[in-house]
């Protein structure tokens, strides 16, 4: 789940379209600085970020610089890591979330590593049975709606994936294509998960409700839909649990959005030792670094996610408008690696895509 695809409110970043870009924050010397000396190489996706001060801290601590090497959105980056096992692009690899980790786990990408910082909650985020792999960070893909249309059109709020099916909600729903974004897979999985054997009728009754399929957040998030800065005509879209919080106005009104609770589907970004390394150590101490509380307070406000790491508070906007949604879909990594591109051919099947 990139940032861009969570809620591109940050920066404005590529979707699918593969890029690279590297930045290095340079070791200080202040007196007692650590003696080490050298770089790290994060490989992630497009729209990974922490403030500068961040990644600096990072340096201080350890002596390390970070470079940042970016290769396309989620899925990309774990696939160009699945076909590279043993003979890696950087030494840390952060972004693969639990739609796509199968792949370049077995693949053989990752070495054996789970940071003791995990014990504080990032535990509880863990793919079973994957000992390469320490969860950084979570956020859920959910439908949110704009409440002004709801209210001005005198028009009851959809609660559940089965009320945009309603006939009263014909035309007014956007959600992103699976196969070119990572939310638009996420709400596809949420499907599966919680309708089971009758997903597929409900895709058939979406696309007779004259749903609007886009190829990626942006568009639908920007552009389609009303209740963000696109004024789009659809009030209804595939989007984040987070992504109210974005829209708290400068006078901190409330948000004209919300997202539904019941339609949310759980991702979770992992970060994992590449296999070949010449650095593991660094490696390790980033991925370390990345769960303490001074990596995992900044996360909401630089990418727009949940932190993983216990007693590590949202901010206030995020409390009143943002919470973690109680229950979400989930599916198991495997099931998901195992029947992922089944559901794309016949969702596309379906939906004549």
């Amino acid at each position: 789940m990139n940032n861009l695809a969570r809620i591109g409110l940050v920066l404005t970043a590529a979707t699918l379209a593969l890029s690279a870009c590297a930045t290095d924050t340079a070791p200080s010397s202040p007196s007692g600085a650590p003696s080490a000396t050298g770089t790290v190489t994060l490989v992630t996706h497009d729209s990974f970020q922490l403030p500068d001060e961040v990644t600096a801290e990072f340096t201080r601590q350890t002596g390390l610089a970070v470079k940042t090497v970016a290769l396309g959105d989620g899925g990309e980056l774990a696939t160009k890591l699945a076909l590279t096992p043993g003979n890696p692009p950087g030494d840390v690899a952060f972004g693969v979330d639990n739609t796509y980790a199968a792949r370049p786990v077995r693949a053989g990408v990752f070495d054996d590593y789970t940071s003791p910082a995990a014990a504080n909650g990032a535990a509880d985020y863990a793919i079973p049975g994957v000992g390469q792999l320490t969860a950084i960070d979570f956020g859920d893909v959910c439908i949110n709606i704009d409440t002004r249309y709801f209210r001005d059109k005198g028009l009851p709020e959809p609660v559940t994936y089965q009320d945009l099916a309603d006939p009263k909600y014909r035309g007014l729903t956007v959600v992103e294509h699976p196969e070119t974004a990572s939310p638009g897979m996420a709400f596809l999985a949420g499907t599966v998960a919680t309708l089971g054997a009758g997903w597929k009728d409900y895709w058939t009754s979406l696309r007779a409700n004259d749903v609007s399929v886009t190829t990626n957040w942006s568009t639908a998030y920007s552009t389609d839909f009303s209740g963000s800065s696109g004024k789009g005509p659809r009030p209804i879209v595939v989007s984040y649990a987070s992504s109210p919080a974005a829209e708290v106005g400068k006078d901190g009104t409330a948000p004209p959005t919300k997202a539904l609770p019941d339609t949310c589907f759980r991702q979770v970004e992992y970060a994992g030792v590449l296999r070949g390394t010449k650095n593991p150590d660094g490696a390790r101490k980033l991925i370390d670094f990345l769960l303490s509380p001074r990596a995992q307070g900044a996360i909401p406000d630089a990418m727009y996610v949940y932190p993983v790491t216990r007693d590590v508070p949202l901010p206030a906007t995020w409390q009143q408008y943002a919470p973690v949604p109680p229950r979400p879909a989930t599916l198991p990594a495997d099931r998901i690696a195992d029947e992922r591109d089944g559901w794309v051919r016949e969702w596309r099947q379906l939906m004549g895509r």
